[in-house]
């Protein structure tokens, strides 16, 4: 053979090596078209089921028409086991286009075939388990009908145990709460008409099967309506169940309504690295309890823990050590709390125009108004502030107030810096000892490593101010500064009576 043909045979050779190197390139991944092909079978399978489910029902229904005619559910039904049959038509539709795309093999419709998958595969498992919920309900309701001597026992006891059950605490704690906290009637008042309410309707279910029950236990069930018997016993048996717990859960409403607490955000550490990594926070939960909006009889106590938090959450935070993260009002329920991080202490102050309530009053001297807790209400000052309380002067709560209207935390102004949260010169100082400052979390301040004193420092005479930000990190600064308070001031007054409940007081550690 010629050098030339030799060289157009090596050409050849190289090309047919290169188009099997590449032959499928362009062709949709084999995965996929498998994944196709076992659909049809799915598909078919699906089918078989559906059909069984609903064979299964209509054989009940035959050898048992009395019971199918009066079950309302049983009219439903029909309906369902169709709707079933429909998902698995819009699955074939599904189904046809992917095999029409498997015969194209075009590597760019890669997406849609797999998009298609989810969607078909979707239809096909609703519509399986649409029926089969169906026929689980069918047979459930014809063993219920084998059991109907036990059922009408049991709705016996029912009925007699929602009798036995006595409304009267509940009631008059109801009533207690409704005089002390006018705001809360409208909602106790439903609240408990739905407790009374489930008593009389239980009742009505009861006489309303009075014949039914009788012809149930002479033995003769002919044409008994066991639909509306089997229900009024399923109505009657949830009254019974549910009576005691809504009573406890109204009764734990109105306890909520004489407790005030705040969430502080004592403490936070990272530990571990890389995916081991883990956030904590410290969280000390400080909860006053009264007797009555006077604040009667008033007791305080603390507890904290450790809990790990998503990395999200320990970010959202970081700014707000020392920060009430969460604070629940005298006369609110828990769901009612304030999320927004504000100073802790600062929500137990009366507005200017009150003067004062029951946790301590504005005193005025020298031009300056700061606020002064009663001695009643030391230990929740102490916990709060970390027996460091530095009297507020009355700008400073007014823009605590403005920032608190607006939906905003507010940080305080100290020297051109923060005054509270973890930028803040006194939580740095209350804060020195945690572990965040230990581990440097304060950085330059003269507290990250060491308790600090104020005998010498600002803090002995501090400034107002108030720059904050939007919760969220959005920041909108503002600025201001008032006189300071005086340097001397009164003590509170002793305290007229003070409780602490067994039990209380810090707990330290993790939990």
């Amino acid at each position: 053979m010629s050098r030339t043909g030799l060289k157009a045979s090596a050409l050849v050779l190289s090309l047919s090596i290169i188009g099997v190197l590449f032959a499928g390139f362009d062709d949709l991944p084999r995965g996929l078209r498998r994944q196709i092909d076992s659909e049809a079978a799915a598909l078919a399978a699906s089918r078989a089921e559906v059909q069984a489910a609903q064979a299964k029902v209509d054989q009940g229904e035959q050898a048992d028409p009395a019971l199918y005619r009066d079950l309302p559910a049983a009219q439903q039904w029909p309906a369902e086991f169709a709707q079933s049959s429909a998902l698995l038509d819009s699955a074939g539709r599904d189904l046809t286009a992917l095999q029409e795309l498997e015969r194209q093999n075009r590597r760019t419709d890669r997406d849609r075939v797999e998009s298609l998958l989810a969607e078909e595969r979707g239809l096909r498992s609703n519509g399986v388990n649409s029926a089969n919920s169906v026929a689980a309900e069918a047979a459930s309701w014809e063993d219920r009908k084998q059991r109907l001597p036990q059922t009408l026992t049991q709705m016996q006891k029912d009925r007699e145990a929602i009798h036995a059950f006595d409304l009267g605490p509940v009631t008059a704690a109801v009533r207690k709460a409704e005089s002390d906290w006018p705001a809360k009637k409208a909602d106790l008042d439903a609240r408990l008409a739905a407790e009374q309410g489930l008593v009389t309707e239980a009742d009505k279910a009861w006489d309303s099967t009075a014949a039914a029950r009788a012809q149930a236990a002479s033995g003769s069930p002919a044409g008994l309506d066991y639909g509306t018997l089997l229900g009024a016993a399923d109505q009657v048996h949830a009254a019974s169940a549910a009576l005691p717990a809504n009573a406890a859960e109204l009764q734990g409403l109105t306890g909520q309504l004489y407790t005030s607490w705040d969430k502080v955000l004592a403490d936070m550490e990272t530990r571990g690295v890389g995916s081991s990594k883990e956030w904590d926070q410290k969280i000390e939960t400080v909860t006053t309890k009264v007797a009555d909006p006077a604040g009667t009889n008033a007791t305080t106590a603390s507890e904290d823990h450790w809990v790990a938090v998503p990395q999200s959450t320990y970010r959202a935070m970081q700014n707000d050590l020392g920060m009430a993260i969460a604070h629940k009002s005298l006369g609110q329920y828990d769901s009612e709390a304030e999320k927004v991080a504000q100073p802790a202490g600062f929500a137990y102050m009366a507005t200017p125009a009150q003067g004062s309530n029951q946790y301590g009053y504005w005193d005025h001297r020298n031009g300056q108004s700061f606020w002064v807790f009663y001695g009643q209400y030391a230990l929740l000052r102490d916990l709060l502030f970390r027996h460091d309380y530095r009297p507020i002067e009355r700008g400073d709560w007014d823009s605590y107030r403005d920032y608190q209207t607006r939906g905003q935390t507010y940080y305080g102004h100290d020297e051109g810096g923060q005054r509270y949260g973890t930028q803040g010169s006194a939580t740095q100082q209350r804060y020195a000892g945690s572990s965040y400052a230990q581990g440097g979390g304060f950085k330059d301040s003269q507290y990250a490593s060491k308790p600090g004193g104020f005998g010498s420092s600002r803090y002995a005479s501090p400034s107002g101010g108030e720059p904050g930000k939007s919760f969220g990190r959005n920041s909108s600064p503002e600025s201001g500064h008032f006189s300071p308070p005086p340097r001397s001031f009164h003590p509170a007054p002793a305290p007229r009576s003070f409780h602490m409940p067994s039990g209380g007081g810090h707990r330290f550690g993790r939990h």
